[in-house]
């Protein structure tokens, strides 16, 4: 049997646990603790939310075990510049990653020795320490954020597909630490990921974690409304340019409204019937009122986003968040395609 356990994890490990809780890996799998397995690449999935390959490994007895192998979206996987798959059906891997909470044979990868001999490595500007067997890493994978590129002839303004880079915050703009109300917080501590995580079996993400995500997003101008599409589950929130209903139906992703100042668009959102701040159990109350900024830099390649959100019921005090998002020309809002399996 090829499969070694190794207690505990780097402080490279940590980083890449905060900067994927956007996917709720961390109630998905155990970051405390790395294994590695061998064995033969069986099926490969590159979709969305993760790019999964099955694998079949000697187990105890001496009999095949079929292992699910996961990883990021499509998207940080281009920006790793892995556009295609890098392994072929038949190829035989060594892996290391978090083991899988709900399977005993789930793996959460974090490293991949390829036949080549080159090591595969998933996260941003991996360092020589970062190399598990190898000294050889494959490719240039030093873009998990998008960088601007060139502007010339772009048109200025926020009516463009969008993509999050590191610059003005760190790429998903949730915080260490929340003004927790004493209520708020007894309702996170009592969260248990295995039976309460929302995107469980591509369970929809609504307001406001939606917008923490690193997938591209596309504002387009339809008038009186303007539609910002989000690549992450094939979502549209459409956000109102003039007066709607008094009292609107309450949804996942809210009620927007918005509002020019200059050339930065404000979208104030109420009836958000979600029930999460984040995905990982900070509560939501459906009083919650949030007021975005997005605000187009003077070269047209940056948009920086500041969110507020007022919830006296979770927070103490309004708690006031950043990012920021670069055009790319080549990049296109791609389908998501969550596969429940």
């Amino acid at each position: 049997m090829w499969i070694r356990m190794i207690a505990g994890f780097t402080a490279a490990g940590a980083m890449s646990l905060g900067a994927l809780a956007h996917h709720s890996v961390g109630g998905n799998f155990d970051p405390g603790t790395t294994i590695e397995v061998e064995g033969e690449i069986t099926g490969i999935h590159w979709r969305n939310p993760h790019v999964k390959f099955t694998m079949t490994v000697a187990g105890e007895n001496g009999e095949q075990e079929e292992w699910e192998v996961e990883t990021h979206s499509l998207s940080i996987m281009r920006r790793l510049a892995a556009a295609d798959p890098f392994v072929e059906i038949g190829d035989r891997v060594r892996a290391a990653g978090w083991p899988a909470l709900r399977s005993p044979r789930g793996l959460f990868v974090n490293n991949m020795l390829l036949p080549s001999g080159e090591e595969f490595v998933f996260r941003f500007s991996p360092e020589p320490a970062d190399l598990r067997w190898s000294d050889r890493l494959w490719g240039t994978n030093d873009r998990w954020f998008a960088e601007a590129g060139d502007t010339s002839g772009a048109e200025l303004g926020i009516f463009k597909v969008w993509s999050t880079t590191l610059a003005g915050g760190e790429g998903f703009f949730w915080l260490s630490e929340y003004p927790l109300t004493d209520a708020a917080r007894t309702s996170f501590e009592a969260y248990d990921p295995l039976v309460d995580d929302p995107l469980l079996n591509c369970g929809l993400k609504g307001m406001p974690p939606i917008m923490g995500a690193p997938y591209p997003i596309e504002f387009v101008d339809e008038g009186d409304t303007i539609v910002l599409r989000l690549e992450e589950y094939d979502l549209r929130r459409m956000i109102y340019m003039e007066s709607q209903e008094e009292s609107p139906v309450p949804s996942i992703l809210g009620h927007s409204t918005g509002r020019w100042d200059g050339d930065t668009l404000v979208v104030e959102t109420t009836a958000i019937d979600y029930g999460y701040f984040t995905t990982n159990g900070i509560p939501l109350s459906d009083e919650v009122e949030i007021i975005e900024r997005f605000t187009p830099g003077e070269n047209a390649s940056r948009l920086a986003y500041e969110i507020t959100v007022i919830d006296p019921a979770t927070f103490s005090e309004p708690v006031v968040m950043d990012k920021s998002w670069v055009w790319l020309p080549e990049v296109q809002i791609a389908p998501y395609e969550c596969d429940e399996g």
